[in-house]
């Protein structure tokens, strides 16, 4: 009777653990990608967004914006005054959906105003104008500034509905905040395009509640893009020493940082003794050793036939660009691209089909696809 009980039980783990999938071997390529380099000279380039005229908008960490056309640099003035501090910095830039008509570019950046010293997330909004943002409006701040220098975020992403979506870190020190609902941080937010809150968002009309937060229990994610058969978005977000993390999240759903986690703090030492919990998602992905994952792109185009329908992630830990298989929602199988390019801090593919990498201390790079030469054995 004890054997049938044990037997029961571990079946019962294994069904339950299965749930989230490990990360399988990293494999060599089956595919031959190689890049070539579009813009050179730069130091953190952090965020790319890509005009209908087929310029290049980058954000360097530092709070510079540039435009690239035809080989050319152009700085651009009247962007958001940063807190450049650790982390921190400009950070994420997007179009909106309906660009064309309205004008609006979203950025994300660590912000110095309002209650406290140091800086925390914010999120603007402008137009341009020549070399020069107009229009600027602040949409949201998280609250409040704190010196440390960890954990900012942050990426964006339209759905589908319009709605924005952006990620903020639980910013350090603290493993309080990705479980409070009434605190900034280690959240992933959903506003309007105006800034204004969503009324079916989860914790509208809850007492003290952040009405922007959308999902809870996050780490520090620093990629987000929206799954294009699905409209889902997905995020990952870094995890401490071991236990980083794909997500697809959910309307009012708990991640479960620092509650339920597969990593591990630095040094040693176990942060929890759970990596799954009923009333927390599971990962639908995890890395362990941690690669620090940075920037993530779904490819659709037919320009990089191998890698159509998977995920690229930068690694900043590994200086690589990770290729993740996809069956579904399953990361089967995965590939290590461009070995030791650099620091890759951000993965876009642009409207016309390219897909551009941005590599600290170097600059943005154009991925190639190639024929592998195959060999008569």
């Amino acid at each position: 009777m004890k054997s049938t009980l044990l037997l029961m039980f571990s079946a019962a783990i294994v069904s339950v653990t299965a749930c989230a999938q490990k990360d399988t071997n990293i494999q060599k390529p089956e595919t031959a990608i190689d890049h070539e380099m579009v813009v050179e000279g730069l130091e953190i380039p952090w965020g790319m967004a890509f005009l209908p005229d087929g310029s290049i908008l980058i954000t360097e960490k530092s709070g510079e914006i540039i435009k690239f056309k035809n080989g050319q640099k152009q700085t651009i003035t009247g962007g958001p005054e940063v807190y450049n501090r650790g982390q921190g910095g400009l950070l994420d830039i997007v179009l909106h959906p309906d660009y064309e008509n309205n004008g609006w570019i979203y950025m994300t950046y660590a912000s110095s105003e309002g209650e406290g010293e140091g800086g925390n997330t914010a999120v603007m909004r402008a137009k341009l104008d020549g070399a020069q943002f107009t229009n600027q409006e602040v949409l949201y701040k998280a609250t409040p500034n704190t010196t440390r220098g960890q954990h900012f975020g942050s990426r964006m992403v339209f759905d589908r509905e319009g709605y924005l979506y952006f990620s903020i870190g639980d910013r350090g020190g603290t493993n309080e905040n990705p479980q409070d609902i009434t605190r900034d941080g280690g959240k992933v937010y959903r506003i309007n395009d105006d800034g204004s809150i969503p009324q079916d968002n989860p914790f509208v009309g809850e007492p003290n509640a952040k009405e922007a937060i959308y999902s809870y229990g996050h780490r520090n994610p620093q990629g987000m893009i929206l799954h294009p058969e699905t409209g889902e978005v997905w995020v990952h977000e870094h995890g401490p020493q071991g236990g980083d993390e794909i997500n697809i999240v959910k309307k009012g759903k708990n991640y479960g940082w620092a509650e339920v986690t597969y990593g591990e703090n630095y040094g040693g030492g176990a942060i929890s003794d759970l990596t799954t919990r009923e009333d927390v998602e599971d990962p639908v992905h995890y890395w362990i050793p941690s690669i620090a994952p940075s920037g993530m792109a779904f490819v659709t185009s037919d320009k990089y036939p191998s890698l159509k329908g998977n995920l690229l992630v930068g690694s900043l830990k590994f200086q690589y660009l990770e290729h993740d298989v996809l069956d579904g929602e399953e990361v089967v199988r995965r590939e290590k691209l461009l070995e030791e390019i650099g620091r890759v801090r951000d993965v876009v593919q642009a409207p016309d089909g390219n897909i551009y990498i941005s590599v600290e201390g170097k600059g943005i790079a154009r991925l190639i696809e190639k024929e592998i030469e195959k060999t008569e054995e």
